[in-house]
């Protein structure tokens, strides 16, 4: 099973709004997401990727693992405003939010307020995921580390490759914003439980 890794940040009028904007922005605001509570079957491969890739019809059910974070805005945020991804495109030195959320990398002199990563662990049987949140890239990616080791002891599994994948952003003083990091599993299917036919794998 392909497993893809894949981050976004977002921005609109609402919280939900920009966790909208967020999850279009990673490439799976379409599908229903189904969240799981993190282990990587044995048959598992994961890989990261700048976007999910498309994963079937829209509508659809999609298992994943997802680290999400929010932040209001500081100020007034305008009701009429859209929501919308944020891409490296985005960034200008008047927009300090707009960190690349595919690398997690951020200009060095800003300083994030919102973060959201996901590490797996990985070896010759199962392994895990594990999610963490937080204002500092490097405090998220400590607690990451040490989930993963506490849960790798828990089950005595062996699990020698480790990664870690961040979505980075920043407040705004007028929009809600979101970052989200999320592994998604296999291919989406129909959300009322029935196998997959050749017209649900053709039509949107």
């Amino acid at each position: 099973m392909e497993i893809v890794v894949a981050a976004g940040v977002g921005r609109g009028p609402t919280e939900l709004s920009a966790l909208d904007a967020a999850l279009a922005g990673a490439g799976v605001a379409n599908y229903n997401l189904v969240t799981v509570s993190s282990v990587v079957p044995a048959d598992g491969q994961v890989r990261v990727a700048d976007r999910v890739p498309d994963r079937g019809p829209a509508g659809h059910a999609l298992t994943v693992v997802l680290a999400e974070a929010t932040a209001a805005p500081t100020e007034a945020v305008d009701p009429d405003a859209t929501a919308t991804p944020v891409t490296p495109a985005d960034q200008t030195a008047t927009d300090p939010v707009d960190q690349t959320a595919a690398t997690g990398a951020c200009p060095a002199d800003t300083e994030p307020e919102l973060v959201a990563g996901l590490g797996w662990a990985t070896g010759p049987g199962p392994g895990l995921f594990y999610e963490a949140t937080g204002a500092d890239p490097e405090t998220v990616r400590e607690q990451i580390r040490r989930g993963l080791a506490a849960g790798g002891d828990l089950r005595e599994w062996s699990l020698p490759d480790r990664e870690t994948h961040l979505a980075v952003g920043r407040r705004r003083p007028d929009a809600h914003v979101a970052a989200v990091t999320v592994a998604a599993y296999g291919t989406a299917t129909p959300a009322d439980g029935r196998k997959p036919t050749h017209l649900d794998t053709d039509t949107v």
